[in-house]
């Protein structure tokens, strides 16, 4: 799926434009994939309030619609070529908007749960768009993240080629830096698995929260007894 970015947003934008009306078809094996591992461990429920960062074609949201017909969908990308086929294709009452994952138009507390999938690795300022998926979320909210794995060795070169020939790519992450990142945004309960879709796609996928007020403190989390 495409990322959304701040500054220099005109290689993805350029990239993506070009990309839209094949991305479905040329990446099918791989959407497919990302896709049901991120939803398989996004336990979505009736009603929930989901927002998809970097929503692409919107084939997360389809798969979403599909499992949890209740809940309520929102999506938001930088790509107006990838929106206009996500709003094409929607069965449904689809809440898509052009914008930037530092930047995203929803109101604070406004989402249930955060997903993004195959996106992150197009993020300028990770530590802003992982602070702007916790400020729509609901204290007790939780997010779901899944993107390229930097821990498989194959996926050193990747990055490395990808930073010398694709402007629109930024960078991989390892686990352990995916893991810091969240712990420093303020996310609890960080869990990351890793796992390969395919003999060449090497994934993982993270899912935390966002804290409940304690005694009126936000971002306490409880203490043991």
């Amino acid at each position: 799926m495409p990322g959304c970015t701040g500054n220099n947003d005109g290689p993805i934008r350029r990239e993506y434009a070009a990309l839209a009306s094949r991305y479905d078809t040329r990446w099918k094996s791989y959407v497919a994939a990302s896709v049901r591992e991120t939803l398989k461990r996004a336990h979505i429920r009736p009603g929930d309030r989901v927002l998809d960062v970097g929503c692409g074609t919107g084939e997360l949201l389809g798969a979403i619609s599909l499992a949890v017909p209740e809940a309520r969908l929102a999506g938001v990308d930088m790509s107006t070529e990838m929106l206009a086929i996500a709003r094409a294709k929607s069965a449904g009452d689809l809440d898509l908007r052009e914008g930037h994952a530092e930047a995203l138009p929803f109101g604070d507390g406004a989402c249930d749960v955060v997903v993004s999938s195959s996106a992150f690795h197009f993020f300028r300022r990770p530590a802003a768009a992982l602070a702007e998926m916790h400020r729509v979320l609901r204290p007790g909210g939780g997010v779901v993240i899944t993107d390229w794995c930097g821990d498989y060795p194959a996926y050193f070169l990747f990055d490395l080629f990808l930073r010398l020939f694709s402007p629109a790519h930024f960078r991989i992450y390892n686990s352990k830096e995916f893991h810091q990142r969240l712990d420093s945004a303020n996310f609890s309960e960080v869990t990351i698995e890793r796992y390969k879709i395919s003999f060449l796609w090497g994934m993982m996928t993270a899912t935390a929260k966002k804290d409940a007020p304690i005694n009126g403190h936000p971002g306490l989390a409880p203490t043991s007894p």
